[in-house]
């Protein structure tokens, strides 16, 4: 969940720029992130090879925790900004029009590997106007305990977009694998929902990246080909979020608000709730790898549920960024170009990450580097591989502008309304629609390379 909040935060950038140097003196640049201490050792081991490929060049890590976006919106404030570090999604898009970012359009040329991304990594403001790409591309994913799905006698979630399951083959399969303290499921007498000792599937009404794919899936979109007209009251967007629902109040194989939360509001990791068998499938990021191969979870991996299309996953991310301000652009262009390359950065052989560039999607030298290892799993590369390359679609963050005042103003609360179970999820998606279309500006231009 930590990192869930770290990623709709965004990110954040590089520190304070360096003090006035000398000419021919050293390049002093900054590096500002967030992260887990396992990312931060992966980043200070990157910065330390970047180094040593960069004699002359001195990079310091400024890993920053808490409060990353305002703490990066302090320095921009105080002019004291960054060379080279994560941004905050949104933020991204902000700074980036009041010309606080590098425009990286120009030095495409100049580093080939740069032109090299998915087309969905690179965060466009205007024609020709490239502020930052996404640190490291993330899809959602069906996380299951192989034990769970033994004793329950299925077979396993397909790990093939052409197979996987539909929304009825879910509920199905989660009736079976839900059980409450004296071993009843939810289809037979005597079920105790307030006792479940395994809940079947858990899944986010809250999370966009969550449902997106599902939205996508059914022929529904968040908004018209403008983007100034919310769409979440078609038939299709509400039959989406109606299942959601349903699976917590109707079928009662998915848990409610607060019955995963062991203390207060926090609810464990799904490599937790994977390894207690407190959950039997989960909805969750590509990120939950390294966790998952870390506590030593008996896991699989499989695509998430369809609808009439198979492009069933949302791709969610941050942002990373060259500060206007820094004294050193073209060390700093070379150092965000060196931070996201899986040469140097272990993070994706440990699970975190997934990459940007296309060939470590397309070229099985390339894929076999970053996914040989025994942090990945043989169907790691149908499950999620050839899935992002060919199933997924973009993050409404890197799509939709003002999402942030439309999220906090009208669709969360919206969200959680309908999570609570107190209205259908069609009463709450055509009241809250009309007040979400007051705010939409449109989507964020896009461009092809």
């Amino acid at each position: 969940m930590r990192r869930r909040q770290f990623l709709a935060l965004g990110g954040l950038a590089a520190l304070a720029a360096c003090d006035s140097e000398s000419p021919g003196s050293e390049a002093h640049l900054e590096f500002m992130y967030w992260g887990s201490t396992f990312e931060q050792k992966a980043v200070e081991k990157m910065l330390t090879a970047f180094e040593q490929k960069n004699p002359g060049v001195k990079v310091e890590p400024r890993f920053t925790a808490d409060e990353y976006d305002v703490k990066l919106q302090t320095l921009v404030a105080s002019g004291a900004v960054p060379d080279v570090g994560y941004v905050p999604m949104a933020m991204s898009f902000r700074l980036a029009g009041q010309g606080k970012l590098v425009n990286l359009y120009p030095y495409l040329e100049k580093y080939p590997q740069l032109k090299g991304y998915l087309p969905d990594a690179y965060l466009w403001h205007g024609r020709d106007k490239l502020h930052g790409v996404a640190t490291a591309n993330e899809i959602e994913l069906l996380w299951y305990s192989k034990s769970a799905i033994a004793e329950a006698g299925i077979e396993p979630p397909p790990a093939e977009a052409a197979k996987a399951w539909s929304w009825d083959d879910l509920v199905s399969n989660a009736y079976k694998l839900t059980v409450d303290q004296n071993g009843k499921h939810p289809d037979e007498s005597g079920f105790d929902p307030k006792r479940v000792r395994q809940f079947g599937i858990s899944t986010s009404i809250t999370y966009a990246a969550a449902w997106y794919g599902f939205l996508r899936s059914n022929g529904a979109d968040f908004a018209d080909a403008k983007g100034t007209r919310c769409l979440l009251d078609t038939p299709e967007a509400v039959e989406v979020f109606q299942n959601l629902q349903d699976l917590i109040y109707k079928h009662r194989v998915a848990p409610g608000p607060g019955q995963l939360a062991a203390t207060g509001d926090d609810v464990p990791g799904t490599n937790v709730l994977i390894k207690t068998k407190r959950v039997a499938m989960v909805v969750d990021g590509h990120w939950s790898l390294l966790d998952m191969h870390q506590a030593k979870v008996d896991y699989g991996i499989g695509v998430l549920p369809k609808y009439d299309k198979p492009y069933t996953t949302s791709q969610v991310a941050g942002a990373s960024a060259v500060f206007a301000g820094s004294k050193h652009v073209e060390e700093a262009i070379e150092l965000f170009a060196f931070h996201i390359d899986p040469q140097y950065v272990d993070l994706y052989q440990q699970g975190l990450w997934m990459p940007q560039e296309r060939k470590y999607y397309e070229d099985q030298a390339a894929i076999d580097s970053w996914t040989k290892n025994d942090v990945h799993q043989p169907e790691f590369r149908t499950a999620v591989v050839d899935y992002a390359r060919d199933h997924s679609v973009p993050d409404l963050r890197v799509r939709l502008k003002n999402l942030s005042a439309i999220a906090s103003d009208a669709l969360t609360p919206a969200l959680q309304e309908i999570e609570t179970g107190k209205r259908r999820a069609g009463e709450v998606l055509k009241a809250v629609t009309p007040k979400i279309t007051r705010l939409m500006q449109g989507w964020h231009h896009n461009q092809e390379l």
